[in-house]
């Protein structure tokens, strides 16, 4: 039977603990997305840079925006995970009437709501500084909820298999941020030499940033294949780590 009263207790914990620590989790983050706007609008007005048409800063903005969400969907859960299992509170959850995988999903429902506050307190603030607007909000919640999924089960795997902060911020430099900064954040695959195309053809990640900005335009154009390809992968990944939790009886104390 599952345990719900676990489940929204550790889901307050998690976003209590978000709240209480915001000069880190929130204000520290959202100050560098600001900083790159402002860069960028700089250099815009300067250059007149477009992409696609597009003015530059409008490019890159949901960008930032995905961006930001998923460096702190993976650093949430992991770093919280290993703070636990070094001063030994991890213990506890472990004692506690719940189950490995209703941690796993308890930590994931924090992820989802948290990345949410995060994307919309950085859109709020970005139409303050350019001119941006969602025209798509269901698309706008679908997308950034899955790559909130993606990363936050990242976190959750290195939280539960490593126990040291350097394992954590090796992830988070060789793959969290490579992701991140190779998937369309700040240009588009017409700018790619042909020869560098097949990074992002074959890049799940890309195609979920690149509908996550058309969000922010006016037409939307759905794409069955690729969301496919998006969902399975996605699915394969949630997949993956509830098997970790599931039989980590030699990992997990």
């Amino acid at each position: 039977m599952i345990n719900f009263r676990a489940i929204f207790a550790i889901i307050a914990y998690r976003l209590r603990e978000f709240f209480s620590e915001y000069q880190y989790s929130l204000l520290a983050p959202i100050t560098v997305n600001i900083l790159f706007v402002l860069v960028f609008l700089t250099l815009e007005n300067y250059y007149s840079i477009l992409i696609d048409s597009k003015s530059f800063v409008y490019f890159i903005a949901p960008g930032l925006i995905i961006m930001l969400v998923a460096q702190e969907s993976y650093d949430i859960p992991s770093v919280a995970l290993i703070n636990m299992k070094q001063i030994g509170s991890f213990d506890d959850w472990l004692l506690a009437p719940i189950s490995r995988i209703e941690i796993l999903f308890s930590l994931l429902i924090s992820s989802i709501l948290i990345g949410f506050i995060i994307a919309i307190i950085n859109f709020f603030i970005f139409s303050l500084l350019i001119d941006i607007q969602i025209y798509n909000y269901l698309f706008f919640s679908y997308y950034l909820t899955i790559v909130i999924i993606f990363f936050s089960c990242l976190g959750c795997f290195v939280g539960i298999l490593f126990s040291t902060w350097d394992t954590q911020s090796t992830f988070s430099n060789f793959f969290v941020t490579p992701v991140n900064f190779l998937s369309g954040t700040f240009f588009s695959i017409n700018y790619l030499p042909d020869n560098f195309k097949f990074i992002l053809q074959y890049n799940p990640y890309y195609y979920v940033v690149s509908f996550f900005r058309d969000c922010f335009n006016d037409e939307f154009n759905f794409n069955f294949y690729s969301n496919l390809y998006i969902l399975i992968f996605i699915v394969i990944s949630l997949i993956f780590t509830a098997f970790i939790y599931f039989k980590g009886y030699k990992i997990i104390k």
